[in-house]
C-alpha cells in the first residue's frame, strides 16, 4: 500500500538521512517511538512537517505495528522511499485521496445549475459544482469544494482542506493550513498555468479568494465580468 511522507530539506526525518529508492529496517515497529512512520491521507503529513521548507515523497512500508494515530499516521518495520513528489504532488495527491474516500451515497453534494450551490459539511467529503458563476463550499475537515464553472469559486472551511478552482477566471479560498489549487486560462478557455500552495497567513491570506494572474496569486473577491 502506498503512504506519503514528508522530511526535512536534506531528506532526513529525526536525524536519520533518507535517500530516493533506499530501502530501510528497524527490528520494532512502535508507533512514535521506533519503526518508519507515514500518512495514509498525503493532507495528514503537514500536521508534522510545514510545506514551506519540507519534501514529499510516496514510500511503501511493511510490518506495520496495529497502533494508529489520530489522524492516518502508520509505523512499519520496513520502508522504501518512492517517489519525491513535491508539494504540489501531496496536495493532488490529498485531493484524490478524500475523492476516494467519499461516501458517494451520503458525503457528496453536486450541483451543475447556474448561479448554483453545492455545500458540505463531512468529514472527509467533497463538494463539487460545474456550473457558471455558482459556488463550492465545504466546511468538514480532510475535505475538498471543486469548481470547474465559469467565474466561479471554491471554498473550504475545514482542517487538511483543499479549495480547488479549475474554470475561467475561477478562485479558490481555505484558512490557514488548508490549501487551494487555481488555474488560468485563455479567452479561448485554454489552459494557461496552475498553481497550488498551502494557505499560510502570510504570503497568501486565510479565507481570502486567490485567482491566477500570469501565472501568480492575486486575491479576486467578487466576480469579474
Amino acid at each position: 500500500m502506498k503512504y506519503f511522507k514528508g522530511f526535512d530539506k536534506d531528506l532526513k526525518c529525526r536525524d536519520f538521512q533518507f535517500e530516493i529508492g533506499g530501502k530501510y529496517e528497524e527490528e520494532k515497529a512502535d508507533l512514535c517511538n521506533s519503526g518508519f512512520h507515514a500518512c495514509e491521507n498525503p493532507l495528514d503529513v503537514f500536521d508534522y512537517y510545514a510545506p514551506s521548507d519540507s519534501r514529499f515523497c510516496e514510500v511503501e512500508l511493511d510490518g506495520l505495528s496495529v497502533e494508529t494515530s489520530n489522524g492516518s499516521k502508520v509505523c512499519g518495520k520496513k520502508i522504501k522511499i518512492g517517489l519525491e513528489i513535491g508539494l504540489r504532488g501531496l496536495i493532488e495527491a490529498g485531493v484524490k485521496f478524500i475523492l476516494e474516500k467519499v461516501d458517494w451515497d451520503n458525503k457528496k453534494e453536486s450541483n451543475t445549475g447556474y448561479q448554483s450551490a453545492a455545500t458540505n459539511t463531512g468529514y472527509q467529503s467533497a463538494a463539487t459544482n460545474t456550473g457558471d458563476r455558482s459556488a463550492a463550499t465545504n466546511t468538514g475537515d480532510r475535505s475538498a469544494a471543486t469548481n470547474t464553472g465559469y467565474q466561479s469559486a471554491a471554498k473550504v472551511e475545514g482542517a487538511n482542506s483543499v479549495a480547488i478552482a479549475t474554470g475561467y477566471k475561477g478562485k479558490a479560498a481555505a484558512p490557514i493550513g488548508s490549501a487551494i489549487t487555481v488555474v488560468e486560462r485563455d479567452d479561448d478557455y485554454n489552459l494557461i498555468s496552475i498553481k497550488s500552495a498551502i494557505v499560510d497567513g502570510e504570503i497568501l491570506k486565510p479565507d481570502t479568494y486567490y485567482m491566477l494572474k500570469n501565472g501568480e496569486f492575486v486575491e479576486g473577491d467578487g466576480f469579474i465580468d
